[in-house]
């Protein structure tokens, strides 16, 4: 049965950091810090409904909040977890609030999965989006989290302030090196109040089209799957706050899908063209088709003729091509 999270979300109002692209009430679509009887609340009505759940703390910075609040949370979550309705519970956090001790405390709360929010593993891109920790905070709680057992996420954007198509290369491969289980890919938005946008504003940013974010996360989706990990989110969450506040970049309320529609559009150009059979999983069907049918009239403009059929031994964007004679 598919795992659903029950997501929790933490907005670090606090932080001390100063990211150039951060916005915690209009990413997050709130402002008010959850109480442990709201992860209570959050948690028994997801259960009414039946399913199979993992506890999912998001924020960004869960192990730099104070720390009486993060055990309070922890503790209101924790008795739901047996293996088996409830399977763990997922925090996301900063690279450079995560030691030894910090880990030893979710363990004991029964987290599984740790996300490292490292964004790029450029120090350059780093330093210039005022993210305060280097590259080698990242690979360093990295291999913290998995000495301790955990699963590990790393997340990433792309269209940073002074990155390039080349360093998101260059940080898929840097994360390829970690093993991480999961990734997270997050094309950058420009939101009001950041530094970003006054950089935006004064012409010394140009944030990345949708167009161009879409080509490169296809791109890092096929690196990431390639090498056995798994890419679970592409995108920023569709809140209204965020479609009615941001200012500019790649944001689409379907921008996985979109993304997933290129991958599967790549995969076939790889072959000549021709009439094919192409053999997909029915969830799949309509990414391959594209939005407004998108990917079909980009085919056959390139010579691609194609028989969709429906094959439930596939796999979520997997295919499968057999070439058919014209008349077939």
């Amino acid at each position: 049965m598919k795992k659903s999270n029950i997501a929790i979300f933490v907005p670090h109002l606090g932080c001390k950091n100063d990211c150039s692209f951060c916005n915690q009430r209009v990413i997050t679509g709130r402002q008010a810090q959850p109480a442990p009887d709201d992860v209570r609340r959050s948690v028994e009505t997801a259960l009414a409904y039946g399913g199979v759940y993992e506890i999912a703390f998001f924020g960004g910075s869960f192990t730099a909040v104070d720390r009486h609040y993060m055990t309070a949370l922890l503790e209101a979550a924790a008795p739901y977890v047996d293996g088996k309705t409830v399977t763990g519970i997922r925090i996301s956090t900063r690279p450079d609030a995560v030691d030894e001790e910090v880990l030893s405390v979710l363990k004991f709360y029964h987290v599984t999965s740790v996300e490292l929010g490292a964004q790029s593993m450029s120090d350059r891109v780093l330093r210039l989006n005022g993210r305060g920790h280097s590259a080698q905070a990242v690979r360093d709680a990295a291999c913290r989290i998995r000495k301790a057992g955990f699963s590990l996420g790393l997340q990433m954007m792309t269209g940073l302030y002074g990155d390039t198509d080349a360093g998101a290369i260059y940080t898929a491969k840097e994360f390829i090196a970690l093993h991480p289980d999961t990734v997270r890919i997050y094309p950058t938005v420009v939101l009001p109040h950041t530094k970003l946008a006054a950089l935006y504003e004064n012409g010394q940013y140009v944030p990345q089209t949708l167009e161009e974010a879409v080509a490169l996360c296809a791109r890092l989706y096929a690196m990431f799957t390639q090498n056995g990990i798994r890419v679970i989110r592409m995108g920023l969450h569709a809140e209204q706050s965020m479609q009615q506040a941001k200012l500019a970049g790649a944001y689409h309320p379907a921008f996985g899908e979109l993304v997933a529609s290129r991958v599967l559009r790549d995969r076939i150009l790889a072959y000549p063209p021709g009439h094919y059979r192409v053999y997909i999983c029915p969830g799949s069907v309509s990414k391959l088709v594209g939005q407004k049918k998108e990917n079909i009239r980009a085919l056959e403009a390139l010579g691609y003729h194609l028989q969709i059929v429906r094959d439930r031994a596939l796999q979520d964007c997997d295919l499968r091509l057999e070439h058919v004679t014209e008349n077939a």
